[in-house]
């Protein structure tokens, strides 16, 4: 999604509709209210039979497409859960949204995706001298 200065986005915005991006700042909006860091939080488990035969591309190499597709999903996710965290505070983007992974017992994996909630709006377009 991306915005552009074609109009505000609301400050009831669904959680579907809350920007996120990874820069600093929007080009064509500023920054009229911070609401602070949000999380999105995943921890998931593969089903034994998954993680032996993770184990055996292991030993004969090659990609584990169960545990790439489960990481996607469980980014795809967190996201989400950072967005619905953000639109419970009022914001409607997230700047500077990151993960961080982690591994527990060797058979869980947890994605977190963070921000800072921000309220945006349109930067008034200024008129441009002729050429």
């Amino acid at each position: 999604m991306s915005a552009t200065p074609a109009g505000p986005i609301p400050s009831s915005t669904p959680p579907s509709k809350v920007l996120v991006s990874t820069m600093n700042n929007l080009a064509g909006y500023e920054v009229v209210e911070t609401y602070g860091e949000v999380f999105g939080l995943v921890v998931r488990s593969r089903n034994l039979f998954s993680n032996i035969g993770a184990s055996l591309r292991t030993v004969f190499g090659g990609e584990a497409r169960g545990y790439t597709q489960l990481l996607a999903e469980t980014r795809s996710e967190a996201v989400e859960r950072l967005r619905a965290e953000a639109a419970g505070l009022g914001a409607n983007a997230v700047l500077m949204m990151r993960f961080d992974t982690g591994v527990f017992a060797s058979v869980m994996n947890e994605v977190a995706a963070y921000g800072t909630a921000v309220l945006v709006r349109p930067v008034a377009a200024e008129s441009a001298p002729g050429i």
